[in-house]
């Protein structure tokens, strides 16, 4: 079985005195528990702190866990509107330590495990959300020519090709039958709306546990995990924010159903599309239940891939990745709803 719990310090530590330079030996791996793709590593080191991403070792879909790609897209990303952890090395010597991988600076601050924010101010809840909507219109404001990413992704048909990539990596690791999923597949690939010429950097992944903010105020420091960033259609990523409050809160499903966000001093899922709208100056959006279905889609493959890793012994967090796959049926099924 691989192991993805254990990094061989002694190995890293001989690779990065070569590699980076001022880093300090010896150092100390200490697993983060979140994240179920690429497992992730605090080093610490006299002189600082970094993070280590890795591949996990082992069979791997094609294209999936690139650190590659990580670590091309956040240096491409240093010095502008997107806040990003500064990247140092990546290796690309699996012999080193078993896979490839790369290491940043550690960025101190607050990372919220779900949008409910506890122990947050109303204010403090409202303050975070609109700089995390900030961050997004910054995003898909990037120009891709300028900071070198032209070619991070195919052109057009962003959709299509996402639609098609995702069906496939279910089927691939696909554990039951499910009538739902299957549904959904096809009424994707059958109800797509047409190219509207939008291409930008998309995150792919984009929601609140995936950003570190200020320690004592609400400023983004960092995005992170950028493992499905590509060049896409930007309302992806905005339905991806929606598609998360749309689920139980709670540190499983991480979303707001049902919950009295105005007493929080939280928007409305429209509030929220709005404010991004205005802030790049675009028309009410067309086709959002469109783009909601599809990132529930995705999600329910990307937690179907996590479930098969950890039936096969290689998954980041074994445990939570079986849970996790306990509710593919969950977003097969809101995905449908979205699409109505």
């Amino acid at each position: 079985m691989a192991d993805t719990q254990t990094l061989d310090t002694d190995a890293v530590s001989t690779y990065l005195r070569d590699h980076l330079p001022g880093f300090d030996a010896p150092i100390e791996a200490i697993k983060f528990e979140s994240g179920q793709s690429n497992p992730t590593f605090l080093l610490k080191t006299h002189a600082g702190n970094y993070v280590l991403r890795r591949k996990p070792p082992g069979q791997l879909l094609k294209s999936a866990h690139a650190v590659d790609r990580e670590f091309r897209v956040q240096r491409a990303l240093k010095g502008s509107a997107v806040p990003v952890a500064e990247v140092h090395v990546l290796c690309e010597d699996a012999s080193v330590i078993g896979s490839d991988f790369y290491v940043m600076d550690h960025v101190a601050g607050r990372n919220f495990d779900e949008p409910l924010m506890d122990g947050a101010t109303e204010a403090e809840r409202g303050a975070v959300i609109d700089d995390m909507n900030r961050v997004l219109a910054a995003l898909h404001d990037v120009d891709i020519d300028a900071v070198g990413l032209s070619d991070y992704g195919p052109p057009g048909n962003y959709l299509e090709r996402q639609v098609s990539r995702w069906s496939k990596q279910y089927v691939a690791t696909q554990t039951q039958e499910l009538p739902d999923m299957d549904r959904l597949m096809a009424r994707l690939a059958a109800e797509m709306p047409a190219d509207d010429g939008q291409r930008t950097l998309v995150h792919g992944d984009y929601r609140i546990d995936n950003m570190i903010f200020e320690a004592d105020g609400t400023r983004c420091l960092a995005v992170l995990d950028w493992e499905l960033s590509t060049i896409g259609h930007p309302f992806a990523d905005l339905a991806s924010v929606i598609m998360q409050w749309q689920l139980p809160p709670g540190l499983q499903g991480r979303g707001l159903m049902g919950v009295d966000r105005a007493a929080l001093g939280l928007p409305t899922d429209a509030e929220f599309v709005a404010a991004y709208c205005e802030r790049r100056n675009l028309p009410p959006i067309d086709d959002f239940g469109y783009y909601l279905g599809f990132c529930f889609f995705r999600m329910a493959s990307i937690i179907q891939g996590v479930l098969r890793r950890a039936l096969d012994g290689n998954a980041s967090n074994p445990a939570k990745g079986r849970q996790l796959g306990a509710l593919v049926p969950v977003f097969a099924e809101n995905g449908l709803k979205a699409l109505k």
